[in-house]
C-alpha cells in the first residue's frame, strides 16, 4: 500500500499531493484537539475557575493527600510486580514449548476482556469476609478487601498484560540464539538474563512499565469494588474525584487535574526517552 501511494504521489503533480497531505494532517490534528486537547484544557480551566487559592486548598485537603499517597503506594507495589510477572510470562512464552501454552497466552490477555468491575467482584468472592478464603483470612487476622492488599491485587490484575504484551513480540522476533550462545560459553542463568536478555528488551520493558504505571494510577472500576470507599483510608485519586464530584464540582476537577498531570508526566518521560535514545528505541521496537 505504501509503495502504491508513493508511485501515485510521484506521478501526480506536486500541488494536489501537497494539498491532500496538508488536508490529512489538518484533519488528524483537528480530531486530536477535539478528542484530547480540548477536554484536557477544560479540566484545568474548570479546576482553576475559582482561583489559584481555591485550587491549592482543594488539592491539599487531608483526604486528597491521603488519596495521592495511596495511589502512589498501590502503583509502587503493583508496577514492579507486573514487571517481574511480565518478564517471566514473556520468557516462558517465547523460550519454551509446552502443553497449555495457548491457554497461558489467553490468561495473559484475560484482563483486557474482563470488565474491571467484574474483576473486583471476583476478588470479593475470593477474599471477602464471606468469600472462599474469607474465614481463613479472618482467623489469621488478615484483611484483603477494603484494605491495601485488595487494592494492589485489583490493580495487578487489571494491568497484568501491559508489560508482557510489549515484550512477547520483541522476544519472538529476536529469537534465542544469543542466549544459547551465552549458555554454550559457560554463562549461568542470571548472567544470561542480566547481560543478554535484559539489554535486548529494556526499551520494550520500559514502554510496558510506563503504560502499566499510567493504567495503575488511573484505575477506577476494580478498586471501586474492593476499596469500600473509605475516605482518607482506601480512596485512591480516581475514587476521591468520584466522591467530590457529587459534593463540590470545582474541587472534583481540581483533584482530577492531578491525575491529568500524572498522565502528562508519563507522556513527558516517554518523549524525553524517545528524544535522547530515538535510534535505539526504533531499533528495539
Amino acid at each position: 500500500m505504501a509503495a502504491v501511494f508513493a508511485i501515485a504521489s510521484h506521478r501526480a503533480s506536486p500541488w494536489p499531493v501537497r494539498l491532500m497531505r496538508g488536508s490529512l494532517v489538518l484533519a488528524a490534528v483537528t480530531v486530536l484537539l477535539l478528542l484530547l486537547g480540548l477536554p484536557l484544557a477544560a479540566i484545568f480551566a474548570e479546576a482553576l475557575r475559582k482561583g489559584v487559592a481555591f485550587y491549592f486548598d482543594a488539592i491539599t485537603q487531608p483526604d486528597t493527600l491521603a488519596a495521592v499517597r495511596l495511589t502512589l503506594t498501590v502503583a509502587a507495589i503493583a508496577v514492579p510486580l507486573n514487571m517481574v510477572l511480565g518478564l517471566a510470562a514473556a520468557w516462558v512464552m517465547t523460550h519454551f514449548e509446552f502443553r497449555g501454552k495457548s491457554l497461558l497466552g489467553a490468561l495473559i490477555d484475560l484482563p483486557f476482556s474482563v470488565s474491571p468491575v467484574v474483576a473486583g467482584m471476583m476478588l470479593v468472592l475470593l477474599y471477602g469476609k464471606y468469600g472462599w478464603f474469607g474465614a481463613w483470612l479472618e482467623a489469621h487476622n488478615v484483611q484483603v478487601i477494603f484494605a491495601l492488599p485488595g487494592l494492589v491485587l485489583a490493580t495487578v490484575f487489571v494491568t497484568l498484560p501491559f508489560v508482557a504484551r510489549e515484550l512477547i513480540p520483541l522476544m519472538q522476533m529476536r529469537g534465542s540464539d544469543e542466549e544459547a550462545a551465552a549458555l554454550m560459553l559457560g554463562a549461568n542463568g542470571w548472567q544470561i538474563f542480566a547481560r543478554v536478555t535484559l539489554p535486548r528488551v529494556r526499551w520494550a520493558l520500559l514502554y510496558g512499565v510506563l503504560l502499566c504505571n499510567a493504567r495503575a494510577m488511573g484505575e477506577f472500576g476494580a478498586v471501586y469494588v474492593v476499596s469500600g470507599h473509605l475516605r482518607g483510608l482506601t480512596n485512591t485519586l480516581p475514587l476521591q474525584v468520584d466522591q467530590l464530584y457529587a459534593e463540590d464540582f470545582s474541587a472534583a476537577f481540581a483533584v482530577g487535574s492531578l491525575l491529568a498531570l500524572l498522565t502528562l508526566i508519563t507522556m513527558a518521560v516517554k518523549r524525553v526517552l524517545e528524544w535522547r535514545h530515538g535510534g535505539e528505541l526504533a531499533a528495539h521496537r
